[in-house]
């Protein structure tokens, strides 16, 4: 077997001039294992492109990890005959790849030595290959290129399968080429013929000290949208009309709206029929509903058929009597998709017309047909509602009463929290009246059931004086019941009195104020029969205090992944900074969750989830790489929120039906201060699961993302306020009343979502909401670890500079910190501007360095590249873990919640260190924009202020009288609690 390293030499990007006319002309050389090749001169071109391919012959592969392949890009000088350097790259051996895996990288041009100057980037794709119909490059300059596997390495994993917003292609299996477009006009818009074909953006490398496989990093792409071609965030118009949906690739639809029909005749032999109707163009098929027995019957139903799918060039609407045999045909009417008119919103709706049908010799009945022809994109009202061709399989007809397969919108209900205060109970009447009763108070809302501790008093007057804290969503539709029960023996209680208090009646609040207390009387139910309970009062009763608290934030979801910070009460809501807008445009890759007719095939959908607002596309069906192209927008009241995409695969249209869970393929956080106002996100995120057998890739999905600010000042107002609503530092709540209460808000959060049509799953929720995030692992404790050993890299380096700086092993470095420390001793009112504007160059120099993506989960920092299969088991392990025996159950049960109790403390921490580092790295650009003003301020103050008034100051400020203490946090701890830290990028 003959190895070959292929290189392929796509093109340069910001390359240095170096011709004295603000320009370059660049050539490329490759030098591998002895062998020297060179790439064609582009003249004059800062931005040049090669597309050449040069094979290099491997003499030894046994060695090829040792070996380096070096790239040096040269300026042309015709003058001199001579050339001037640009740059460098150098890839070592174990970087090397199949051609199957290979995608064009650019890397950053590299310096010589210490005195070059270079910028720039160099696109190339290197490989491996045994084809033996490859012959070894030309060694002098090679002027060809093998274009047809550039070709397709392209389409596989550089996106150029999405094209320009007005282009139609046939489907990939078929090999059938598009129907021609309408030539007719609806409105003002006509679908134009495709744009000459432009390259497409490739993947971007980035250093990082956390990098991982470049398969599980993100790839920016500039695909062409409804608003244009995205080229580096900004969106670049190819025509003036502007649209709703510019976040997405724009589709055409054929849209049928069926309305109802009139006149039809008798089929049976009752004298009536059984009449539907079947929309048929080429191989793919919907059918409505029958209606029994009508001969005027109506449907008003929309059906809608990807363009880029259409094998045919007719449009059949067939009328067909429902028979137990064999449907009866009534008649006919045909479209010529030439002949259909475009529809471009805000246009009113095509009107339906009365259709004459045709029987099976073209000639006409008297029955008609109402119906509504267009064409038109997701951008119709009639989308969400339609059944789509790309979501229901070409043969299956049965999917057009299906809602399991279409997009939704869903508004998670708003939570409360309810505080039970339980005070004291009066004039208990025992069964037994030769003892006091041991009694204690349960109570349940829904499926949610709390205790008070077990009063043990030599009296009928028990005093608890406990608060119980319960969630409820509205509309409220379970009630309060308190029971008051007696603990006659272990394992038996006895019920002495019961309340009922419906929680619409319960008073609300916003703030710490008092409740008025009441008293209730309690109720002693006797058991008549099964079905019925007489109830006989006594004159028991209970003392309660019972308010629902709007003042707090009812967390349902991941402290770390919050995408919604505001309280319960809607009159304490600020109002909104900005507009967040996200376009799901398809998946590539993914991994088969099912097999049909022997094939592995995927029925996904995509769930995003942000505030009280959760979206779900419509099911795509059988198709490993689904196009969505839907749009979704939210309202934005703080950057320190989440954005959460998942990606599912429908188990529901199977024969198993509900009975299946839906399959989770993967999912992706985008934290909302990460983003710049105004630009365009255009990535494709891997798809990245752990599962019991380590990280596995699932595909990826594409998203466009924009963040629009509408209120600048209000946006920076919120870097001053906490983070959480007041109530939650007035009167905070404890971790283990969080977790609970979190819990049980997940859970009424699925059990609404899931009424819903189509329900969201609980599955779904779950995955969604990171029900599991706060279990021990020993791979998330190991990630939190070394998170906080990063944090320390910086003082192991200064600690050792130091101490180099002690032991003279650079002589000139240490005399210069000598004068420096000095120069602060003699003048120490320098010391403090000195760090300050320290700190606001390193964070200006930074600037340049900021990062442009935004942070994806990341399988090293998380761990998850080589974690133990024995750790994998123990973090799969059910809860309570199911190994034997019994004791050893309990003990390990324990040792897995207090550690994982720790692995929160050290990701806490090392959060806390991360905020730290973020101040002046860029990755939220507002605050450090305003941390670097600050420590020019700072500066400027601290310089014209005495040292000793500051220090003053701040010793008084620090030991100041707690009558002048806050109880809320300080503008600098809310500040610093803001900041984004690197949680968003674990797994």
């Amino acid at each position: 077997m003959n190895l070959k390293l292929g290189v392929d030499v796509a093109g340069a990007h910001n390359l240095l001039p170096k011709d004295g006319q603000g320009s370059s002309s660049a050539f490329v050389e490759l030098y591998f294992d002895g062998q020297k090749y060179r790439t064609t001169v582009k003249e004059k071109d800062l931005d040049p492109v090669w597309n050449e391919s040069f094979y290099f012959n491997i003499s030894d592969p046994s060695i090829l990890s040792n070996l380096t392949l070096d790239a040096f890009v040269y300026n042309n000088v015709k003058d001199t005959h001579s050339r001037s350097f640009l740059g460098k790259v150098s890839i070592t051996g174990t970087s090397f790849v199949p051609y199957s895996d290979a995608v064009v990288l650019h890397y950053p041009l590299e310096k010589r030595g210490i005195f070059s100057r270079v910028r720039g980037e160099l696109g190339l794709k290197v490989y491996i290959t045994d084809d033996p119909s490859i012959k070894t490059s030309d060694p002098v300059v090679n002027t060809k290129s093998v274009h047809e596997p550039v070709k397709n390495s392209e389409k596989r994993h550089t996106f150029h399968h999405l094209p320009h917003e007005t282009q139609t292609q046939a489907p990939a299996n078929t090999g059938v080429p598009p129907a021609p477009p309408p030539a007719m006009r609806y409105g003002y818009e006509q679908i134009k013929p495709n744009p000459p074909p432009q390259p497409p953006k490739l993947v971007r490398m980035y250093s990082e000290s956390s990098s991982q496989p470049v398969d599980y990093a993100l790839k920016e792409t500039s695909p062409y949208l409804g608003g244009g071609r995205v080229v580096g965030g900004r969106v670049i118009r190819t025509d003036k009309a502007s649209s709703t949906y510019d976040l997405v690739e724009k589709m055409h639809f054929l849209f049928v709206r069926v309305v109802k029909a009139r006149d039809l005749p008798s089929m049976d032999i009752t004298g009536s029929l059984d009449p539907y109707v079947e929309v048929k163009i080429g191989n793919y098929k919907g059918v409505t509903r029958h209606i029994e027995k009508n001969q005027n019957p109506m449907w008003n139903v929309v059906f809608a058929f990807s363009r880029e799918r259409m094998q045919a060039s007719v449009l059949e609407v067939v009328v067909k009597d429902k028979d137990l045999v064999k449907d009866d045909f009534v008649g006919f009417v045909r479209f010529d998709l030439n002949e259909v008119p475009l529809r471009v919103p805000p246009d009113s709706p095509l009107a339906p017309q009365w259709y004459r049908l045709e029987d099976k010799k073209g000639d006409r009945i008297k029955s008609e047909l109402m119906l509504a022809v267009w064409i038109g994109t997701q951008a119709d009202e009639a989308f969400p509602d339609a059944w789509h061709s790309d979501a229901a399989t070409p043969v299956d007809s049965s999917g057009a009463a299906s809602t399991l397969i279409r997009s939704k919108v869903y508004q998670a209900p708003r939570l409360w929290y309810v505080r039970v205060n339980v005070v004291e109970a009066q004039d208990l009447v025992p069964t037994d009246k030769s003892r006091f009763p041991d009694t204690y108070v349960k109570a349940h809302i829904g499926n949610q059931v709390m205790k008070t501790k077990t009063v043990q008093a030599r009296s009928l007057n028990p005093l608890w004086n406990e608060d119980l804290l319960f969630v409820a969503a509205e509309p409220f539709e379970d009630h309060l019941i308190l029971t008051v029960e007696d603990r006659v023996g272990p394992g038996k209680d006895e019920i002495l009195g019961r309340v009922i208090i419906p929680l619409a009646m319960v008073e609300k609040r916003a703030d710490d104020r008092i409740i008025h207390s009441r008293w209730f009387n309690l109720e002693k139910p006797v058991a008549v029969d099964v079905d019925q309970l007489k109830k006989d009062k006594f004159s028991m009763r209970i003392h309660l205090r019972i308010c629902l608290d709007g003042g707090y934030h009812v967390l349902d979801e991941s402290t770390h992944y919050s995408s919604d910070l505001r309280p319960t009460a809607k009159q304490l809501w600020k109002p909104t900074i900005g507009v967040l807008e996200l376009g799901i445009l398809n998946a590539v890759g993914l991994h088969p969750m099912k097999t049909r007719d022997g094939r592995g095939t995927s029925d996904t959908y995509c769930v995003a989830k942000y505030g009280h607002k959760w979206v779900r596309t419509r099911t795509i069906v059988d198709n490993l790489c689904p196009k969505y192209n839907e749009q979704y927008t939210w309202e934005v009241f703080d950057t320190a929120t989440v954005l959460t995409v998942g990606v599912f695969d429908n188990s529901q249209l199977g024969d198993k039906g509900s009975n299946s869970k839906d399959l989770r393929i993967g999912k992706v956080r985008i934290r909302i201060s990460t983003l710049e106002a105004g630009r365009v996100y255009t990535h494709s995120y891997p798809l990245l699961v752990l599962n019991p057998n380590g990280v596995k890739k699932m595909g990826e999905v594409h998203l466009a993302i924009r963040f629009s600010c509408t209120n600048f000042v209000n946006m920076l107002y919120t870097y001053t306020r906490p983070l959480l609503p007041k109530m939650h530092y007035v009167r905070p709540f404890s971790v283990m009343q969080l977790d609970m209460l979190r819990h049980q808000a997940v859970l009424i959060v699925a059990a609404r979502l899931g009424r819903a049509e189509p329900p969201l799953r609980k599955e779904v929720v779950e995955y969604m909401s990171d029900v599991d995030s706060h279990l021990w692992s020993m791979r998330r404790s190991k990630a939190n670890f070394f998170r906080l050993m990063t944090i320390f890299v910086p003082l192991f380096a200064v600690s050792k500079w130091f101490g180099d700086i002690c032991m003279w092993r650079n002589p000139i470095t240490t005399v210069l910190v000598h004068v420096l420390f000095i120069m602060l001793v003699c003048f120490p009112e320098l010391i403090l501007p000195t760090v300050f504007l320290y700190m606001f160059l390193i964070g200006i120099w930074n600037f340049r360095y900021r990062p442009r993506y935004p942070p994806h989960m990341n399988t090293k920092i998380s761990q998850a590249e080589g974690v133990h299969p024995d750790e994998l088991d123990e973090e799969f392990d059910t809860f309570p873990t199911s190994r034997n025996p019994d004791l050893v159950r309990m003990r390990y049960d324990r040792l897995r919640s207090v550690a994982g109790r720790i692995q929160t403390v050290v990701g806490d921490i090392a959060t806390q260190g991360e905020r730290m580092q973020s101040l002046l790295s860029w990755r939220d650009p507002r605050a450090t924009a305003i941390f670097v003003t600050f420590c020019l301020v700072a500066a400027v103050v601290l310089y014209v202020t005495p040292f000793q008034a500051i220090a003053a100051l701040i010793g008084v400020y620090m030991m100041r009288h707690p009558r002048f203490r806050h109880r809320l946090p300080s503008v600098p701890v809310n500040f610093f609690r803001r900041l984004p830290a690197r949680t968003d990028s674990m797994l």
